[in-house]
């Protein structure tokens, strides 16, 4: 008897990969908008700009997931603080794009939701020290955030340059645009991290905002959540934040996953500033 070798079978039940996954080009709307502000898609490189990007962040599936379960968690923090300042909410998914709501650190320093810089941050009100460092203070980290976008919009008139500074710096926007003699940021050459920054936004809010569209598919019990906690007002210095967790029925991870903005195991406070401690419900 003469045995075929094994790759023979394997090769004639193979069925061709097409025939059970189809990878779609994704239909982008004439009417895209960011903060009310029309995206002219009837531009050839703006279109492709940001097609890409919507292919991207579409077919990355297991980042967009994350995405949406960490918005649902994020999201009710955020909004608020844009209505605050009358920041249109298109906003939250700058802050989506920036750190993937997540307390990330960039290279140069930037850290946060917001991806401060160390000097953008004290100059926003925000401390940043060794001991304490309020960038990864979602709120507070966010009304910093809206402190710029709003100085932002006041040099350039609208939200979308507003936007694309927040990536290049506002004198670093206004010096090109100058240099090209355009006013729009869809007009300027920019750098590519710049120049694919707005598409990037569009791209997370349509897929963020339509998920179903785009093929994401779950429950509501699947996306992420805030835990419960109460608020302390501590106006004194902390000798050791473990002792201090124990104190209050919970542990040191768990009082840190909850204010992240507390560097080491002490709280200073040489100059008795008041503090907002989140402390988790009692199980």
């Amino acid at each position: 008897m003469i045995t075929l070798p094994l790759f023979i079978y394997a090769t004639s039940s193979t069925r061709k990969t097409g025939e059970n996954y189809s990878i779609k080009a994704i239909k982008i709307s004439n009417q895209l908008h960011f903060a009310n502000e029309i995206v002219p898609v009837d531009k050839s490189d703006i279109r492709e700009r940001v097609d890409k990007e919507l292919l991207v962040n579409t077919y990355w599936q297991s980042n967009g997931l994350l995405l949406i379960k960490r918005a649902h968690k994020f999201f009710p923090i955020i909004e608020p603080i844009l209505s605050k300042y009358n920041i249109p909410q298109d906003f939250k998914y700058l802050a989506v794009i920036e750190s993937g709501l997540q307390n990330v650190s960039s290279p140069a320093g930037a850290k946060g939701f917001w991806q401060l810089m160390p000097k953008t941050a004290r100059e926003k009100g925000l401390e940043v020290n060794s001991n304490v460092d309020e960038r990864y203070d979602v709120e507070k980290a966010t009304h910093a955030a809206c402190a710029y976008i709003l100085k932002a919009k006041e040099k350039f008139g609208n939200w979308t340059a507003a936007a694309a500074s927040y990536n290049l710096g506002i004198s670093g926007l206004r010096r090109r645009m100058q240099e090209q003699m355009v006013q729009d940021y869809y007009d300027v050459l920019l750098p590519e991290e710049t120049s694919r920054y707005i598409p990037r936004i569009i791209a997370v809010k349509e897929i963020l905002s339509k998920p179903y569209d785009y093929g994401f598919v779950y429950d509501e019990n699947d996306l992420y959540s805030m835990p419960k906690f109460k608020t302390l007002k501590i106006d004194t210095a902390i000798a050791n934040v473990s002792e201090f967790a124990k104190l209050h029925k919970t542990n040191y991870k768990e009082l840190k996953i909850l204010n992240p903005w507390l560097k080491e195991n002490k709280l200073n406070n040489k100059s008795r500033k008041t503090y907002y401690i989140k402390i988790p419900h009692e199980k």
